[in-house]
């Protein structure tokens, strides 16, 4: 009679064969996984790494960093006057963005959202802004904000309709944030309001149109449905929007360079100023590593603040 094997010895067989089997599809999974970690090691780590390095040297650049000078960088960026206003810059812009631009974004998602005639070309049109290039956007707005009431837009009409005179929209230091802010708008709503759309498409509509059948007016189903099962999407894109006025840089410089007299100065421009304009590199490191602490500290505070279950998990 055939001999055959134990029941342990199957069993003993398939865990090692069950194993041999995760072990493998363990290595395929690093094999997929080493170039992105290779090029994340090589461009975000390795960098970080440096910035800290000679940020702790009075260095140009030129040659090796030998002038160690240690925390006195950090020290003289929290006592420069242009710093600290940099700070404050970045705050403004961060609280018209949160107060203006993303409510904004989101009334235009409310209206492009629902079965209106011509819904497609509206989205169209309100999206076309975030793909064109920043360097595009900056020189359109330079050009609309022309002081010269012959070649610019506004100065046009405030000098031949409204009567005044021409206004300095990127000279006047009361004005050139806000002048800056409307052209960050102009560009960025456009992806916040994709946002906002792809989060209304994942509400079930059954929702609404029963809350409407219990008697619920449109503010109500705004309030109380629309806006609770759209609070992933609404974190997300704030979340992105202040990482973003954080280093907002290439439209800022290319229209003021943040003038006139540090006005509209930001955090990205005042690093390049130091690092790219003046050679003061290890000066400039050390600005780079304050706005990585911005950016983590503010990621790990507000991740743990809106850690919470999401309403259309229960769906």
């Amino acid at each position: 009679m055939q001999h055959l094997p134990a029941i342990p010895d199957i069993l003993k067989s398939r865990r090692v064969s069950g194993a041999s089997r995760g072990l493998q599809d363990s290595v395929l999974i690093a094999l997929f996984l080493l170039p992105a970690l290779i090029l994340f090691l090589l461009f975000v780590i390795y960098p970080i790494f440096r910035s800290i390095y000679f940020s702790m040297f009075d260095w140009n650049g030129l040659g090796p960093a030998v002038d160690f000078v240690g925390l006195q960088n950090f020290k003289d960026i929290l006592t420069d006057q242009v710093f600290l206003k940099a700070l404050r810059n970045v705050f403004l812009i961060i609280i018209f963005s949160l107060g203006l631009q993303l409510p904004l974004a989101l009334a235009l998602a409310m209206l492009v959202g629902h079965d209106l005639p011509g819904r497609g070309l509206f989205r169209t049109i309100f999206f076309m802004p975030y793909v064109l290039a920043e360097v595009n956007v900056a020189i359109m707005f330079m050009l609309l904000y022309n002081p010269d009431p012959d070649r610019g837009l506004l100065n046009s009409i405030v000098v031949f309709i409204l009567g005044g005179k021409p206004i300095g929209w990127l000279s006047d230091p009361n004005l050139v944030l806000l002048s800056i802010f409307f052209a960050l708008t102009w560009k960025f709503f456009g992806f916040h309001m994709l946002l906002y759309l792809a989060g209304l498409q994942n509400i079930p509509a059954e929702l609404e149109e029963a809350a409407r059948i219990d008697g619920a007016n449109s503010f109500q189903n705004f309030f109380f449905i629309t806006l609770p099962l759209l609070s992933s999407t609404i974190r997300t894109s704030v979340y992105l929007s202040v990482l973003g006025c954080v280093q907002q840089f290439i439209l800022i410089w290319i229209m003021t360079k943040g003038g006139p007299i540090n006005a509209s100065e930001t955090l990205a421009t005042y690093m390049y100023r130091f690092g790219f304009v003046r050679f003061q590199l290890g000066y400039g490191s050390a600005v780079a590593i304050y706005m990585f602490i911005i950016c983590l500290i503010f990621s790990l505070i507000y991740q743990h603040l809106t850690r919470q279950p999401d309403y259309l998990t229960g769906l």
